[in-house]
């Protein structure tokens, strides 16, 4: 099967989906409190893709060759029977007859109910955003006053139940850039992939400023001042984290540099929002709605093809042409595509 490819020759491999717009958490980076208020007006239940709607469309992208599968919100553990749409998703096969890769990002603020749940159910492995192992610090920037222990003891149980687990931290600086060699220091020798994220513009309410990013060069040399690091390979092609080994054998860091190193070039990724919009860029301002032809009866074949006639008319490289101009533009909001 030959790659479905945009005009800039990237492959279609991964879709993120997000299953619900909705988030227990207020971070400030995200989904601050004084715009997602109690007054915000999220997505009526009528408006989100069904389980059954969300596996479709997978099953469609799995058809046209991609290979990984993000679950992601908002916070995914809160929309009701996560469980059945990971089963729905893990009985769907690759051309090649395998299995998608099976991914989930969460908060993880009720992930040590969930944990075992999600793997009998076919996960493949889960993300953990954790941005403060200091809990003052961490109901800080949760702004729902939520303790950190409850989300180290998720991370636990993911691990009890055979998930393997990389945990994200955003780094802001002046609000945890203080964290950068705690949380390292925390998860050196556990197995667990720690990946620091550079704070990035993405949606228009979370106050960005490029003097508010600590780079991922920055980042690298606090933490191998202490702890001696070295280069590592890349997991694929297309991925977004350069990897970093302990020399020590003490495993491995990641860091996303979206903002200082764009790495637009190798993007193959795609985004479902929660109600049936694709987007093709995490900074886009506009999706393609497959909702309506999903409830207007289109065949697979007709999905299909407005799916292959989104990718390959698809140019997007923001992060690479980047600029304070269009740092401003109108952009959807991280909490609506996750990420």
């Amino acid at each position: 099967m030959q790659p479905l490819l945009d005009r800039l020759g990237r492959p279609l491999e991964t879709l993120r989906v997000s299953i619900t717009d909705r988030c227990n958490f207020r971070c400030v980076y995200c989904m601050p409190k004084e715009v997602f208020g109690r007054d915000y007006a999220f997505l009526e239940r009528r408006e989100l893709l069904t389980l059954e709607e969300l596996a479709r469309v997978v099953g469609l992208f799995a058809a046209l060759g991609t290979r990984t599968v993000r679950l992601t919100g908002g916070e995914p553990l809160v929309r009701r029977n996560v469980e059945h749409l990971v089963e729905l998703l893990a009985a769907i096969e690759t051309p090649t007859g395998e299995p998608l890769e099976l991914a989930l990002t969460t908060n993880g603020s009720v992930l040590a109910q969930k944990a075992e749940a999600l793997a009998a159910a076919g996960l493949t492995r889960v993300t953990v955003s954790l941005d403060s192992l200091d809990d003052e610090a961490f109901r800080a920037m949760n702004d729902v006053d939520f303790p950190v222990q409850r989300v180290l003891e998720g991370i636990d149980a993911a691990a009890a139940a055979g998930l393997p687990v990389k945990i994200n931290a955003v780094v802001k600086r002046g609000a945890n850039d203080g964290d950068i060699l705690a949380l390292a220091e925390h998860f050196r020798g556990s197995r667990h992939v720690l990946r620091f994220i550079e704070y990035m513009d993405v949606g228009s309410t979370n106050g960005w400023r490029l003097e508010d990013v600590v780079s991922a060069d920055e980042i690298v040399r606090r933490i191998s001042e202490r702890w001696p690091l070295e280069p590592a390979e890349l997991e694929r092609p297309d991925a977004t984290a350069r990897r970093w080994r302990y020399a020590d054998g003490g495993g491995e860091v990641g860091v996303v540099a979206s903002v200082t190193q764009p790495f637009c070039g190798g993007c193959s990724r795609a985004r479902l929002s929660a109600e049936g919009r694709l987007y093709t860029c995490l900074f886009a301002a506009r999706g393609h709605d497959l909702r309506a032809p999903l409830r207007l009866g289109a065949s697979d074949d007709e999905l299909t093809e407005q799916l292959r006639g989104i990718w390959t008319r698809r140019t997007d490289r923001y992060s690479e042409l980047r600029t304070a101009e269009t740092a401003s533009l109108p952009k959807v909001e991280m909490s609506y595509i996750g990420g």
